[in-house]
């Protein structure tokens, strides 16, 4: 877990470089007027963005998967009534009965 948390943060500091990169293309191309060095800089801002969006996500779903993981060692006999209802709701759900008349 520990290395997860590294890379987690070492992919925000990625993008926060890249996000910065991409403001000085973006304004070193409208002072030139080079139009290619501002687009490349737009999507060195939004691809930082994107990349530290996901980093926050994955985040997220790691902290999701670590509180199922404590809660099911914590009531283990609770986690499988719950597993249990839903496969049964499920079951019924996707497999209805048929009338055998």
């Amino acid at each position: 877990m520990a290395k997860d948390k590294i890379d987690t943060i070492e992919n925000k500091i990625e993008a926060k470089v890249r996000d910065a990169k991409g403001h000085v293309k973006d304004a070193a191309g409208g002072l030139t007027g080079d139009i290619g060095l501002q687009a490349e800089g737009k999507f060195d801002q939004f691809a930082g963005h994107v990349q530290e969006d996901f980093a926050d996500l994955y985040e997220e779903g790691e902290s999701a998967v670590e509180k199922a993981v404590t809660f099911v060692r914590d009531k283990p006999l609770l986690s499988l009534g719950i597993v249990s209802v839903v496969g049964i709701l499920l079951g019924w759900l996707f497999f209805p009965r048929r009338n055998r008349s």
